[in-house]
């Protein structure tokens, strides 16, 4: 549902207004960055840090994390600086970064955080978004007062975009943990800024009520702010935190607040020494090695004065659609279907090059990306004919909430946005001196399945079809941990068994009132018993309604001509099995046998998954792909307590 052409030029404009009526691109022309004339492998790997603790004393690790605008060298050494969001923590300037330092936690020790909405200057006056935020959408909209929060704005012509305080909510994605601490999309909080305009709204419908819970409670949050609190009591396993304010995600996010968050320990983790390490740590030095490196990989595209590009109307990007717009057309005039950046970014850096020992590595896998969804393989060359032949492959021993059933040999990763995967990369045979690349065989466009060549075309090898450099050097010391086809991992719980089964489904809607006009809207809903599809919107009706404590078993119909990766808030499932509709079931893949929080459903399929849901309370279920989870991909996921 997006392409890969882009426009050369972007038409961007001023801050001058809140909202600039009739207007959907900003003033200022600024001009797009050739990503081909970026230098490839000219910065090693940035590292993110453990984000310092305010305490770790007692039973529970206690945080207090903002996000701030920031300026950071994303593209190559003398090349513009780029303005990023990140997240960091208070009282510690040097941990602010994009992408963030990582949360490390241990199982069934609590982790409480203050999450902070710094987006303001140092004069405390509310920074506006970087991008062109579209008012027409179901969001948060606190231009709409507490009576007009959280829902559609009316306009009577097309608006321009809202340029007010930004609301911003972190959801620690793949957490089990209450609802006040979910980071749901109407949690939101405006900074605590000097100049927040009069009858706006400075927090969202649900941040009220777990508020003024958390105050009959005894704690008070201050201003800005939202106290969260994570039990842990979960497997070990890959999560990550970010952005999830209402209708507005896929800009927020692509600003650049992200970051892991890992969990280890437990009686289900496997003990010190026998997997790759360690990671970073409080304290590190600088030149420190560490043997389980984190890999937060994303797709962005840039201007030539080092500013982050994103389309800032349909125009520019998705099919060049100018309008009609508002009142003409029910076509939204800034969102766009999809998004695909032109440049491979890793923790923050372009296209940048790690080096590595001829000994075993731990690599965390994450697919921040908008809408790609990346095939990734190590080859021995970073361009030339597609598919490459693997010179190493990948042994993934977990998925994204723990461990896989047994270690799994790949020639290739696929991760749709969202997901993670938990490899071990053996560079042992590897002579020292030799470069290797990994690389993104997935297409620039959307994702269907089905083999490259035939059901898609790999991306472009010259740019998005490259990701990083390892550079192969000396060992420094004997590798003690264990081969990675030798593993033992622990054992996967058996999930209960299954007492309710829901049918649900994803579509596409063309536009209602211009013919031949498509990418409306993405939508899901439910199907009845004889396969009569129900489209819902956001605000209707919650329909996924379970009991606390039952298991159910979904069945996810896409009626999509592309895949969407399906997240679940609050549980971690099992992944049953697919199947082409009506037809025989085929078994989920040996990367699916442990335990996920997001699945990829696949075109004229049904994926069906068991999750057993424990905790009573408003939660969200949304295909990941950031610019359909924004309008109207996402249902209200409410589990009701036992009688």
């Amino acid at each position: 549902m997006y392409r890969r052409q882009l426009l050369t030029t972007a038409t961007l404009g001023t801050a001058a207004a809140l909202l600039l009526p009739g207007r959907t691109a900003w003033a200022a022309a600024k001009v797009r960055l050739d990503a081909a004339k970026i230098a490839k492998y000219k910065v090693r790997l940035p590292i993110p840090g453990a984000m310092p603790a305010v305490s770790r004393k007692g039973d529970t690790d206690v945080y207090r994390i903002a996000v701030r605008q920031l300026r950071r060298q994303v593209l190559p050494p003398g090349m513009p600086k780029t303005t990023v969001w990140g997240y960091g923590a208070i009282g510690h300037s040097a941990s602010f970064g994009y992408p963030a330092c990582t949360i490390e936690a241990t199982v069934d020790r609590p982790v409480q955080v203050t999450w902070a909405n710094e987006l303001y200057d140092k004069d405390g006056h509310f920074r506006p978004h970087l991008f062109a935020v579209d008012p027409t959408l179901h969001w948060a909209n606190p231009a709409g007062g507490k009576d007009g929060r959280d829902m559609g704005a009316t306009f009577t012509k097309t608006p321009g975009p809202y340029k007010g305080p930004v609301p911003i909510v972190t959801h620690v994605h793949g957490a089990h943990t209450g609802e006040e601490s979910d980071g749901h999309p109407s949690a939101w909080t405006l900074p605590a800024a000097k100049n927040l305009p009069k009858g706006y709204a400075a927090t969202g419908t649900l941040h009220d009520v777990y508020r003024d819970r958390a105050k009959q409670q005894g704690s008070t949050w201050e201003a800005g702010t939202t106290v969260c609190r994570y039990t842990n009591d979960q497997e070990p396993g890959t999560l990550w935190y970010h952005d999830h304010s209402l209708g507005m995600t896929r800009l927020n996010v692509y600003a650049g607040p992200v970051g892991f968050y890992l969990l280890r320990g437990g009686d289900t983790d496997l003990p010190a020494g026998v997997l790759p390490g360690p990671a970073p740590e409080p304290g590190d030095k600088d030149g420190t090695d560490h043997y389980e490196l984190p890999l937060i990989i994303q797709d962005r595209s840039f201007h030539t004065d080092g500013s982050l590009y994103y389309p800032g109307s349909r125009a520019e990007f998705f099919d060049h659609f100018s309008g009609p717009y508002v009142p003409d057309s029910d076509m939204a005039p800034m969102w766009n279907p999809g998004f695909a950046g032109d440049t491979m970014v890793v923790n923050g850096a372009t296209w940048p090059r790690v080096p590595v020992e001829p000994r075993r590595y731990r690599l965390r896998l994450l697919n921040a990306c908008n809408s790609r969804t990346l095939i990734l393989k190590i080859a021995s060359a970073a361009t030339g004919a597609r598919p490459a032949p693997a010179a190493v492959p990948f042994w993934q021993i977990g998925a994204d909430g723990g461990y896989l059933a047994k270690p799994v040999r790949l020639d290739q990763l696929l991760l749709a946005s969202g997901e993670r995967a938990d490899v071990i990369v053996d560079f042992s045979g590897v002579y020292a001196g030799t470069p290797l690349f990994l690389i993104n065989e997935g297409p620039d466009g959307p994702f269907a399945g089905g083999q490259l060549g035939t059901a898609y075309q790999a991306a472009d090898p010259a740019t998005t079809g490259q990701v990083l450099r390892f550079d192969v050097q000396s060992l420094k010391g004997k590798d003690t941990t264990v081969p990675a086809d030798q593993l033992s991992l622990p054992k996967v719980a058996a999930s209960p068994a299954s007492t309710v089964t829901r049918r649900v489904m994803l579509d596409e809607l063309d536009s209602a009132v211009l013919t031949g006009v498509g990418g409306r809207v993405a939508m899901l809903g439910t199907v009845s018993t004889d396969r009569k599809q129900k489209p819902l919107h956001w605000h209707d009706d919650a329909t996924e309604t379970p009991t606390a404590g039952d298991t159910e078993t979904w069945e996810i119909l896409n009626f999509t001509d592309h895949a969407h990766p399906v997240h679940l808030h609050q549980v971690q499932f099992e992944v049953l099995d697919r199947n082409v509709f009506l037809q025989k079931p085929r078994p989920a893949e040996p990367t699916e046998s442990g335990r996920k929080d997001t699945v990829l459903t696949y075109p004229g399929e049904v994926t069906r998954i068991k999750a057993t849901f424990d905790l009573p309370g408003q939660y969200v279920w949304h295909c990941h792909i950031l610019e359909h989870e924004d309008n109207e991909m996402m249902r209200p996921l409410t589990v009701t307590p036992r009688p």
